[in-house]
């Protein structure tokens, strides 16, 4: 089991590098916004950011895909954004139905095509 996992010194060091430094600032964030009005305009601004930057690393992905990304061809790309996009409204806007949906046209595409 313990080549499974590595050794406890990886591990030690992936627990106190990688995972404590985040959940500290996560738990800061949900101590510090427990009060704060979700629809109060510093929040809409900062969700509009973060889904025009998330848009942005979207297109720069559709159109200058990284590593195995780039063998795929750009049809089954755009289709994968299309068909995840439909799926997210079909599902009330859910981000995850949207992302899976997404993804399981872009593998099976990928997989049909060879």
């Amino acid at each position: 089991m313990s080549e499974f996992f590595g050794s406890p010194q990886a591990l030690l060091i992936l627990v106190i590098a990688g995972f404590l430094p985040n959940e500290i600032w996560r738990m800061a964030g949900l101590w510090f916004g427990a009060g704060v009005d979700e629809g109060s305009e510093l929040l809409v601004w900062v969700r509009a950011v973060a889904t025009a930057i998330l848009a942005g690393v979207i297109a720069q992905i559709l159109l200058q895909p990284p590593g195995a990304l780039a063998s795929v061809p750009d049809g089954l790309r755009y289709g994968a954004v299309a068909a995840g996009f439909a799926v997210f409204i079909l599902t009330r806007r859910s981000i995850f139905a949207g992302v899976v949906g997404g993804e399981i046209v872009l593998v099976a595409g990928n997989w049909w095509l060879g």
